[in-house]
């Protein structure tokens, strides 16, 4: 959603929705806000700094007035405002008049309220508290659909089978491709198992070990004698393939290569198959590393939560990678920590005045290692707490300072 403030456009990337519940009963909206925000604070969505608004007053013909930071400058005729209760929501309001610098006199239209509350509780951090930094992004990400795999993961390929042609009387590592029309190749790219034929003239070398294994026996059905005699045929003793499994920064398996190994003169024991996998395995590694930019930049963290952050991105390289990622990698460093390593799925991003990437990212479920998230939780608790201790002191004198609601 594109916003303006002053001269400068605001463009508001919103990755990931949330789950509301609509209102359009005036009168509901405006019991909410009396009963749930006459204490608490209410915010400008899509305003380029955190800019509070306060409901100043009430009108019988279900109006309102508010009032926010002199220097706003609101373009159009509408407002979106939004608070946390129980459950975060949003009011739409028309803007009717402005009746001076930041005071408007606004029409309530409607309002949505989220079905879930937030997970957790968001703080802003200070700079010296914690940094982001050492970013690992894709260069590329795998379209799974089409299997367009970009040339430099192909090159590595190629690389590996030229450097181990001599682990077999054919090698071969190939990319599976969306129109094909092998049987054993698309039960391959589908399930991500491995085929094991020890000796391609016995019938029972055909049969699955367990679950981890095609069985060519379900695959093939009654083709399968011809197959046999196909292979047999050919002076084929064994056949060996391993699909190539790449796991993406989001955990997500994608089954897009695989390593075949046919030999002539012996059969292929259970050591072969573990070799195999084995460099299939150091192979991913290759591949991502050479699928991956590491930026070892200080970004800024603006606030944070156990379930996720927001980061100002002010490094232009990182920017150019970011905005075409749903997530990356990165360490979060707090002061006297070793760094926490973490993935971060991109929710939201903007570019605010001064050319700076802002992005909310989601931590939860998705971190590198379990272990990073205990300790993560364990250093984030104590600034929890301190958090809510300065917030309840705020609310207690906010409320003493308050005048009574107006009566309608």
């Amino acid at each position: 959603m594109p916003i303006v403030r002053g001269p400068v456009l605001i463009q508001i990337n919103q990755r990931k929705n949330r789950d509301f519940q609509e209102f359009d009963d005036v009168d509901e909206i405006v019991n909410i806000l009396k009963s749930q925000f006459t204490n608490r604070r209410l915010y400008i969505k899509y305003a380029v700094d955190k800019t509070e608004i306060t409901v100043n007053e009430y009108n019988a013909d279900g109006t309102v007035m508010v009032v926010t930071d002199p220097n706003y400058k609101n373009e159009g005729n509408s407002l979106i405002i939004y608070g946390l209760s129980d459950k975060y929501i949003e009011v739409d309001l028309e803007v009717i008049e402005e009746r001076g610098p930041g005071y408007y006199h606004c029409r309530v239209r409607s309002a949505r309220r989220a079905l879930r509350g937030r997970r957790d509780l968001r703080f802003k951090v200070a700079p010296d508290d914690v940094v982001a930094t050492n970013f690992r992004i894709s260069r590329h990400t795998i379209d799974v659909s089409s299997f367009n795999i970009p040339t430099s993961i192909k090159v590595v390929l190629e690389q590996f089978q030229s450097q181990n042609s001599k682990m077999s009387d054919v090698l071969r590592v190939d990319v599976f491709k969306p129109d094909d029309r092998d049987r054993l190749l698309i039960q391959m790219k589908k399930t991500g198992k491995t085929l094991w034929v020890a000796n391609t003239a016995e019938p029972d070398s055909y049969r699955a070990m367990n679950d981890d294994f095609i069985d060519m026996h379900d695959l093939y059905g009654d083709d399968l004698p011809a197959v046999m005699k196909r292979y047999i045929e050919r002076g084929y003793k064994s056949i060996l393939a391993v699909p190539i499994i790449y796991i993406t920064e989001s955990s997500s398996s994608v089954p897009f290569a695989y390593i075949q190994l046919i030999s002539k003169s012996r059969g292929f024991g259970l050591d072969d198959v573990l070799t195999v996998k084995d460099h299939s395995f150091k192979l991913i590694d290759r591949i991502r590393d050479a699928n991956t930019h590491l930026i070892p930049m200080h970004q800024h963290v603006v606030d944070i939560s156990r379930g996720g952050a927001k980061l100002k991105i002010t490094d232009k390289n990182l920017q150019k990678y970011i905005m075409r990622s749903k997530g990356f990698i990165f360490d979060l460093v707090f002061k006297l920590q070793a760094p926490i390593t973490i993935y971060g799925e991109v929710k939201v991003s903007y570019t605010d005045e001064d050319e700076n990437l802002m992005v909310g990212v989601d931590f939860e479920g998705n971190s590198s290692r379990k272990d990073e998230m205990k300790r993560y939780y364990s250093i984030l608790k104590p600034m929890e707490n301190d958090y809510k201790a300065k917030l309840l002191k705020s609310m207690k004198s906010r409320k003493k300072e308050s005048p009574p609601a107006p009566e309608q």
